[in-house]
């Protein structure tokens, strides 16, 4: 497209697009996207890490949310131990050679589309445990589980193939180069897909999943409702919050590959919001520990104990002591918590006390 090589001549190192700028977006990318990347990847990898040792810790048997959970926090690791090289790539240039610039993009879109979709898999299971909670109980198994999370990875491996498969070292940059016939066609279809299962799909899956839990919960004769409603609105609202900007960007940046956007103030305002909703999107990994992981008892009691044996200063003067869960919690919140929290290594015994 004419009008877009007019306006963009050079790279910047973002790692799931060629987004391509005039000097000041350049500039811009290359201060702002490097200390984002860092933060986010500090944030996740200590969040999630916490996360994979209370689930590994946990001597008693493993649930299948469980499972989930672990398989989760292990996409979103994979997901923020990339993003380190591509803040290096995006100041240096790709200085480790062909190989590694692949295996680097496989890891990061691997660990997007395997978060995405363990999320989803995690609110059809939070669905079956609660709404369907006497029927689900021979499914529900660590068995059924672990084959399920197969599948899970190997469609994760699936349909993040096209988005690395062309990715090389060019001038010092890794990038995507896609061949002369494709090179029109292959990046709208990576951005189709993208909007399509990695969010479209998921969301409504997922946004029929927690009607169907609030409706049960509302339903129910459970005094602590009211809070367990608001835990679950907290998922959804967050969930779409963070991830619909992103993709409304993504969906008009494949519009621009049909001349729909020729001004350069148009494509330029685009790559800017570019940048800020990706901010957004990215910065959900290092949410996913403290929504789907330390809001439950059982987090809150392994997080109290590191906080108790690593720094019982900052326990005692209360900073932490929140996250404690006291004898005194009664049982009906207790598995209100353990339900909607997804943490619910003890919650599959007491899912008739919920429903009733």
């Amino acid at each position: 497209v004419q009008n877009h090589r007019d306006c963009f001549l050079m790279a910047v190192g973002t790692s799931h697009f060629n987004v391509w700028g005039t000097t000041d977006i350049q500039e811009f990318g290359r201060i702002f996207l490097p200390i984002f990347y860092i933060a986010v990847f500090a944030l996740g990898l200590t969040g999630n890490l916490m996360v994979v040792f209370a689930i590994v810790k946990e001597g008693s048997k493993k649930s299948i949310t469980d499972i989930y959970l672990l398989n989760l926090t292990i996409s979103d690791l994979l997901f923020v131990i990339s993003l380190p090289f591509w803040a290096s790539n995006t100041v240096r240039g790709w200085t480790l050679g062909t190989v590694p610039c692949t295996a680097v993009s496989s890891l990061y879109y691997i660990g997007f589309f395997g978060g995405m979709f363990f999320i989803t898999v995690i609110s059809i299971d939070r669905y079956l445990a609660i709404v369907r909670a006497t029927h689900s109980l021979q499914s529900r198994t660590a068995k059924h589980g672990f084959f399920i999370t197969c599948g899970v990875w190997a469609i994760a491996v699936l349909v993040s193939v096209p988005h690395f498969v062309f990715s090389q070292l060019v001038e010092n940059d890794c990038l995507s180069i896609f061949p002369q016939e494709l090179e029109n066609i292959w990046p709208v279809f990576c951005n189709v897909e993208l909007n399509t299962i990695g969010f479209f799909i998921p969301a409504c899956i997922i946004c029929y999943c927690y009607c169907g839990i609030i409706k049960t919960l509302l339903s129910c004769k459970n005094q602590k409702k009211a809070r367990a409603v608001k835990l679950v609105l907290v998922v959804v609202v967050v969930f779409f919050l963070f991830w619909s900007p992103y993709n409304v960007l993504i969906f008009l940046e494949t519009l621009k590959h049909y001349e729909l956007f020729t001004s350069c103030n148009q494509i330029k305002s685009l790559d800017y919001a570019m940048h800020l909703t990706e901010t957004i999107a990215f910065s959900h990994c290092c949410l996913n520990p403290f929504i789907y992981a330390f809001a439950g008892e059982k987090f809150r009691k392994y997080l109290h104990r590191v906080c108790l044996k690593y720094c019982p200063f900052l326990c005692f003067c209360g900073p932490c002591s929140h996250y404690q869960v006291t004898p005194s919690a009664s049982y009906a919140e207790s598995v209100v918590s353990s339900n909607i929290t997804l943490n619910t290594s003890d919650q599959d015994d007491s899912m008739a006390a919920l429903n009733h």
